[in-house]
């Protein structure tokens, strides 16, 4: 049998991380395509397309194909598929496994969507792996054990809230507020308090920089430039930290509302287990300041940021290709066959 290459991808709305099996995570690179309307030619991918954002002439578009964690333009999902594969292995001779993970909340007609791009992109076959069980393997978490795990993970377009036990999802939730709408609040925060506009990057800068959800010890600030809405030139402005518990209140009330169900529809046995490990956070989302904090004060539960917290989800991509040949035939979304063969 010639060389089998097995792939693990966190296809994330904001950020794609490739896991080659006996190399680790070989790829990090933002979900962005920069394309030119003329022509309909890829320029750029990853890193030099992000850099194009909203600086880009009238024929360059720089498009984030994923939306909310799912597929929201097929043609461009799919070339940029072909592109970091062929970045994480080279030309592709033997065509790869690819164990691709998805939020918890998708829908066969997204999954069927993810499978086909995948598997036109040069995969030999597809698995999905719901992103909490794929955070909870990658956060180093035994989740074969009849035992209650309950992870958050937030990511660029999706917060997927699981409790796990047995390698299936018993509870879940995903809703569509994550990273994305931290940004979109920044700006609107900014907006309203300062009467200047700014752009998804400098918002994403300041909640990277200053971003919190709980008081901090000592106050931080960073000086952004946007542009002022009342003379429509550019303005410095001095942003503190204290004002973003302020600008980010709307997104975080409804992660923390959305861990208050997954917790109210947990059974009793499964609660106590929950209580006993605490709760794990993974995903950029998670390194907010304070968010563990604010979610261990809420719940009663002590709440935790894994190590690693941004690479969980291609991790747990990465030590589920292990398991791969013991995946019965025909199953798509591993996560879900778990479940029923327990049923």
């Amino acid at each position: 049998m010639l060389f089998q290459r097995d792939i693990g991808i966190d296809l994330g709305t904001a950020t794609v991380l490739v896991y080659v099996k006996g190399k680790g995570i070989v790829v990090k690179e933002p979900s962005v395509v920069a394309l030119d309307k003329n022509t309909d030619r890829i320029l750029k991918v990853g890193k030099e397309a992000q850099q194009m954002l909203g600086r880009t002439p009238g024929n360059i578009v720089a498009i984030r194909p994923l939306r909310d964690g799912v597929i929201s333009q097929y043609e461009i999902t799919l070339r940029m598929i072909q592109y970091f594969l062929r970045k994480a292995i080279g030309p592709i001779i033997v065509k790869p496994r690819v164990m691709i993970c998805v939020p918890s909340g998708i829908t066969e007609v997204e999954e069927r969507a993810i499978v086909d791009a995948t598997t036109q992109a040069g995969a030999k076959k597809t698995y999905l792996i719901e992103e909490p069980v794929a955070a909870a393997i990658g956060a180093g978490l035994d989740i074969s054990q009849p035992n209650g795990n309950m992870v958050i993970d937030i990511g660029g377009g999706t917060t997927d809230i699981a409790v796990i036990s047995l390698g299936g999802v018993v509870v879940s939730e995903s809703i569509k507020v994550a990273g994305d709408k931290f940004d979109e609040a920044i700006i609107r925060y900014v907006r309203k308090r300062y009467n200047v506009l700014i752009g998804e990057r400098t918002a994403e800068m300041i909640k990277i920089a200053i971003g919190s959800v709980w008081t901090r010890e000592e106050r931080k600030y960073i000086d952004v430039k946007g542009r002022c809405l009342i003379e429509g030139l550019p303005k410095m402005i001095r942003v503190w930290s204290d004002e973003m518990i302020e600008a980010l209140d709307e997104p975080i009330t409804s992660i923390v509302e959305a861990v208050c169900s997954v917790i109210e529809r947990t059974p009793p046995e499964l609660i106590g287990d929950v209580v006993a490990n605490g709760i794990v956070m993974t995903g950029g989302g998670s390194l907010l300041y304070g968010l563990d904090y604010l979610i261990t004060n809420v719940t009663g539960i002590p709440t935790r940021v894994a190590d690693k917290a941004v690479s969980c989800v291609a991790l747990g991509t990465g030590k589920s290709l292990d398991n791969i040949s013991m995946i019965p035939e025909g199953a798509i979304n591993i996560s879900r066959t778990r479940t029923e063969q327990q049923g």
